[in-house]
């Protein structure tokens, strides 16, 4: 058994937009928060009584600002290389998320207004490029990059030899982490009906906790219900000629 550990890193909030510090033979880091947190991150990670020199790699999970807006800064914080999936390289090398945002639903529909999510972050160039399933033994984890598209092209997940999935935005808790516990939809998905597939693909891994994105960690049992739930929501939409909106332009 590996003695993996993973430690949520606070952005916003208590548990608003986290990003996690993952512990094995050297620490990694998964998602890099908002412009202007690198610095935060940076000392959050101190705090747990790690060398930021130490930090092989800093993973993005996918290119929206609040997962990658930092990630050039916390690059030159620490000196550890960048991983992203060439599928979101688009966002990554031009500071800016492919837009419009497809909101999943009401909450969406009012953080589209905010003018935060509209800003240009500092460009990076991710010099670990993932293609696909990526094992992370040579950064001193047990574990591996799994790519999960559907929230956007490129979104990726980490999965540890533990049965930690450290998922990104492939799920939320419900209203941005402010009723912990409750599986929900992030605010967007490029592709809701793709990361429908890839939760459920990551599910039958059987990992023991997801850790997310937004809210608190998700017991897997309760996150299988939802996604049935979501299975049949979206089935019935169609059913009734309302066609989920996607990347590739389809609308309600």
């Amino acid at each position: 058994m590996s003695l993996t550990k993973v430690i949520p890193i606070p952005v916003m909030g208590r548990t608003a937009i986290n990003a996690y510090l993952i512990l094995g033979r050297r620490p990694v880091i998964v998602d890099a928060g908002t412009p202007g947190s690198g610095q935060k991150i940076h000392d959050r990670i101190t705090e747990h009584g790690v060398d930021p020199r130490d930090v092989s790699l800093i993973v993005l999970t996918h290119g929206h600002i609040d997962h990658f807006g930092s990630a050039a800064e916390l690059h030159r914080l620490t000196g550890a290389p960048v991983a992203g999936h060439i599928a979101d390289l688009g966002p990554y090398r031009s500071g800016r998320v492919r837009e419009p945002y497809l909101p999943t639903g009401p909450m969406g529909r009012i953080m589209d207004r905010n003018k935060e999510l509209h800003v240009r972050a500092e460009p990076v160039e991710p010099q670990v490029l993932i293609r696909g399933e990526t094992s992370l033994e040579d950064f001193g984890i047990a574990g591996r990059i799994m790519p999960t598209p559907g929230h956007t092209a490129g979104s990726v997940s980490v999965l540890t030899d533990d049965g930690d999935l450290v998922a990104g935005d492939l799920v939320a808790n419900s209203f941005m982490g402010l009723i912990p516990g409750k599986p929900a939809n992030p605010p967007f998905h490029d592709d809701p009906w793709r990361n429908l597939v890839s939760l459920r693909e990551m599910l039958d891994l059987n990992p023991g906790r997801l850790h997310v994105g937004h809210g608190a960690p998700l017991d897997p049992d309760r996150v299988r219900r939802w996604a049935d739930r979501e299975h049949a929501r979206l089935s019935k939409r169609e059913a009734a000629g309302r066609r989920v909106a996607t990347r590739s332009g389809e609308t309600d």
